[in-house]
């Protein structure tokens, strides 16, 4: 009987110490963007609260909020201004933590160009890569300068926005990240300029954020993966360059400057506490596309975003 109770302890230990897998689909390849991620995975904070996290990039930039809502992967990488408009369109979506706390997105035009303020674009080209959301910006935007969507001409340049504007193919793109393309036209020798939408009339938000199949939430889980996270975003605050030098050495394409800059810019924008929720930010946000009738009514923030450390 001794040896069969010894035999039992040990199976329930196993169990005990067997890491909960978890799948995270990213917005994109692998960039700083991710750097919490990358670091909570590389420093094993991931491992210290039970988690063996499988990371994927996707191979259409669409697909994760669509793969998580099927329950094909259990958290994704999206952005606010989306969520919205998806859980508007039915998909089972809420948010259930932040990573990037403040907007990337930007209007971006040629810093030696002829557009000096946002009122210079009218009449003009402008690109784009996704509709919806992003005219919607560009709406507001102009909006103070007494002009609107249809005194410009948008142009789809799908994802080649820096060489849009940098070729004179378009005045301006909206969409733009001014952690990326901003070091992208500078490293080419076409420096460029943001004007930055949430100082222009839009309401702030989060611009990356985890999302989870609204009823399959496990707040548990998710709860120890944001202590990890938040755990990696302490390290890399005051280890700059040591996190740095960890994150580009996972990969060789992540070595070079556009990435190294990046990570410089992006560090102040992750959020420090990942956990916490801004349900202000979420009713503004969702206020606003009512406003512009991109949605049809407004949802409570209940139904968008949660805090999974609440009780």
């Amino acid at each position: 009987m001794k040896y069969l109770a010894f035999c039992a302890a040990l199976l329930m230990a196993g169990h005990a110490n067997a890491a909960d897998k978890v799948t995270l689909i990213l917005d994109w390849f692998v960039n700083p963007d991710h750097g919490p991620i990358i670091i909570a995975q590389e420093k094993g904070y991931f491992a210290d609260q039970g988690l063996e996290v499988e990371v994927i990039a996707p191979a259409d930039p669409s697909d994760p909020p669509k793969l998580v809502a099927a329950g094909k992967a259990d958290i994704a990488i999206s952005y606010q201004p989306q969520l919205h408009l998806q859980i508007h369109e039915g998909l089972p979506l809420v948010r259930v933590g932040t990573l990037v706390s403040t907007p990337l997105n930007c209007l971006l035009v040629k810093a030696d160009g002829a557009i000096k303020s946002v009122a210079d674009l009218k009449g003009k080209k402008i690109g784009y890569s996704v509709a919806g959301v992003e005219e919607a910006v560009l709406g507001a935007m102009f909006k103070p300068h007494g002009f609107g969507l249809d005194d410009v001409e948008l142009i789809n340049v799908n994802w080649s926005l820096s060489p849009a504007v940098m070729s004179g193919q378009v005045d301006a793109v909206i969409g733009a990240f001014r952690n990326f393309e901003l070091n992208q036209m500078d490293i080419e020798g076409v420096p460029g300029r943001c004007f930055y939408p949430e100082e222009e009339g839009l309401p702030a938000y989060d611009e990356l954020i985890y999302v989870m199949k609204s009823d399959a939430v496990d707040k548990d889980m998710m709860t120890r993966f944001l202590a990890a996270t938040e755990l990696a975003v302490q390290y890399m605050v005051n280890h700059p360059r040591e996190s740095r030098d960890i994150f580009i050495s996972t990969s060789k394409e992540l070595d070079d400057e556009l990435n190294r800059r990046a990570w410089d810019d992006t560090l102040p924008r992750f959020a420090l506490r990942p956990a916490a929720l801004d349900a202000g930010r979420y009713a503004r946000f969702e206020a606003f596309l009512k406003d512009v009738d991109l949605v049809p009514s407004i949802n409570p923030v209940s139904d968008i975003a949660i805090d999974v450390t609440a009780k």
